[in-house]
């Protein structure tokens, strides 16, 4: 890798641009933003300049998609054909099989290796950039092919996450969006269910503790964000989610009696579990 271009200069983007540098890469990043966006990030040492899309497919040896879902879809139908024969691109989407689907059938030169760090905060943007947002946390990649993994581009690719900290776990694309509906995506569908409940509680802020805040922390994640994860993950959602509905009424009924020790064991234990990730 000597000449990156990221798309999306944002806090995944710029983070990961920061990461590299922190971890000794030497070559030049550019980014594909608005110019806004550019500028703000020329000015923090994210990037070099700014590219245009297409020039950036043709010039560059490694592309660093940091878009919305949906944006990476159309990115990748539009410069797939241009991406050179020896360049590597990933993309950081929080769903990963309709975008795999399309780099296959769009990505006609270069390699395509579905990524997505699971890292992040509640607030966007480069600003919110930092070099150790990925350090320790899981970096999921999604391989249409196995044998992907073992060409020089990404290889190298892999090494650099390895660099900047990155805990890599290997999944097919349907199976990352299946346990991600399960691990991301309905936890924060309950903070926002949680926290437009408490809306129409009149006084809920006069009682309200750190278990509650805790809780609705991710209610304060733009719909921005979530409005094409939701989009392209609705049948595990919606899966995800009749789980919960099922489990709630089962406690709900179970109040009555006080039978509710084994599962607030349970609960417990794989809470603990979490922790010592």
């Amino acid at each position: 890798m000597k000449r990156i271009a990221i798309f999306g200069v944002g806090l995944i983007g710029g983070s990961f641009a920061l990461a590299l540098r922190k971890a000794g890469f030497t070559g030049e990043i550019h980014g594909v933003s608005s110019p806004a966006t550019i500028e703000t990030a020329k000015s923090m040492g994210v990037i070099d300049g700014g590219m245009e899309a297409g020039e950036a497919a043709e010039s560059c040896d490694f592309l660093y998609l940091a878009q919305p879902i949906l944006t990476i879809i159309q990115t990748l139908e539009t410069i797939g054909a241009r991406i050179r024969p020896d360049a590597l691109a990933t993309d950081a989407g929080s769903t990963k099989r309709l975008i795999v689907e399309t780099a296959a059938r769009s990505v006609t030169g270069g390699l395509f290796l579905g990524g997505h760090p699971m890292a992040g905060k509640e607030r966007s943007g480069v600003r919110e950039a930092e070099a150790g947002l990925f350090e320790g946390r899981t970096y999921v990649l999604t391989p249409a092919d196995k044998a992907d993994l073992t060409r020089p581009a990404a290889a190298e690719f892999i090494s650099w996450l390895e660099r900047i900290g990155a805990r890599i776990v290997y999944l097919e694309p349907d199976q990352h969006d299946r346990m991600v509906a399960f691990t991301s995506h309905a936890p924060q569908l309950i903070s926002t269910a949680l926290a437009g409940m408490l809306a129409d509680v009149d006084g809920h802020g006069d009682v309200a503790g750190p278990g509650v805040t805790g809780m609705t922390r991710l209610a304060m994640s733009p719909f921005g964000l979530w409005r094409d994860i939701l989009r392209t993950n609705q049948a595990h959602v919606e899966e995800a989610l009749a789980e919960i509905e099922t489990r709630l009424s089962d406690l709900r009924a179970r109040l009555s009696s006080g039978d509710l020790e084994l599962e607030f064991e349970r609960a417990a234990e794989v809470a603990r579990r979490l922790r010592q990730k």
